[in-house]
């Protein structure tokens, strides 16, 4: 693939927009040029409309429904940690009652998805058994849906038995910071129940994935290994209309490799499929906006999550959702010029 061409969209998202402009994805976003990227070589713009046809597809055709939610508007996927160790919110949900409480909070505030977490996935964190992530996130999928939650609810898992009990208790798609690759059986799983999954790219697991990453080109890395993850995925039934992309920012990368990525996210839409970004509390925000709790982040999450929607990302997973939801109502009204 060293030889490929890979094409990044400039976003607009502003009202007045040329006639030759494409769509993209579908969404609120558009696009006149498009920045070519080859490996050692310097980028190159070129028109929207000189785009080889099926790199113009790609980057404009409206991408599929995931979990009855439609891709055309920005997309809350809201944390919800059922662990006593998560970098920031460790212990605050790991009793059920209040897990469940939070994700009633977070449906009333509009979270679009509810991602359930057993096990984390912090710098330096160990496995957890499949038992005990079973234990910590089973329960609290039956309870979210017995308290009457009937927004979509998402797996955080690598493991397939710890997904299937999750499904069976209600849950809709699976997110998987290995992509897939941990377990063996959780693809084949997937694809048999025809279930949503969300690819990320991580170097490395979460135990050693901040000890000295290195990449030889980290935005063609990070894109080219999800290109590959989706094929491979797609060969063993679980077709590309169902694959959510995750280019995996603060795992097994460094301040600037995340800054490298958030620079040029855009890139992802040439995968053809939604992209969500999940920078919320991560600790480039806290070094970058002088943050040192965890908690204190929000601010800096936000402005990160709206420069996403800039790029025409279509999912933002964060902690903090009220302040995100209100941020994205009025930053969809501003950039409109009218109440969305």
């Amino acid at each position: 693939m060293t030889g490929r061409d890979y094409f990044r969209p400039l976003v607009q998202c502003g009202p007045a927009r040329p006639d030759e402009a494409l769509s993209l994805a579908g969404g609120w976003g558009w696009f006149s040029q498009v920045e070519v990227m080859r490996r050692g070589a310097s980028g190159q713009i070129i028109a929207a409309q000189d785009l080889p046809a099926d790199a113009a597809a790609r980057l404009s055709a409206p991408r599929p429904q995931v979990a009855m939610l439609t891709m055309d508007r920005p997309r809350v996927m809201g944390i919800l940690n059922t662990t006593p160790d998560s970098f920031s919110d460790g212990g605050v949900h790991a009793a059920e009652q209040d897990a469940v409480r939070a994700g009633l909070q977070m449906q009333a505030a509009g979270v679009d998805i509810l991602d359930i977490g057993g096990e984390s996935t912090r710098p330096g964190a160990e496995t957890v058994a499949v038992d005990e992530e079973i234990r910590r996130t089973s329960p609290v999928i039956e309870g979210l849906r017995a308290s009457g939650v009937d927004c979509a609810i998402s797996i955080d898992t690598r493991k397939a038995a710890v997904a299937e009990n999750a499904i069976r208790a209600g849950a809709d798609l699976v997110n998987d910071v290995s992509g897939l690759t941990y377990d063996d059986a959780l693809a084949p799983f997937c694809a048999a129940r025809s279930l949503p999954v969300c690819v990320m790219h991580a170097q490395g697991d979460p135990e050693t994935m901040q000890q000295d990453p290195r990449y030889d080109d980290v935005l063609l890395d990070v894109f080219d290994y999800l290109a590959g993850r989706i094929e491979t995925l797609a060969a063993q039934g679980i077709p590309r209309s169902r694959i959510i992309a995750d280019p995996g920012i603060g795992f097994g990368k460094t301040l600037d490799h995340n800054l490298t990525l958030l620079a040029r996210l855009s890139l992802f839409h040439d995968l053809g499929v939604p992209i969500l970004l999940g920078a919320s509390r991560k600790r480039f925000i806290g070094t970058i906006g002088n943050a040192p709790q965890a908690d204190h982040r929000a601010p800096g999450s936000i402005a990160v999550a709206l420069a996403g929607l800039a790029h025409g990302i279509q999912i933002l997973r964060v902690h903090d959702v009220p302040q995100t939801t209100q941020a994205i109502a009025l930053w969809r009204a501003a950039m409109a010029g009218r109440q969305a």
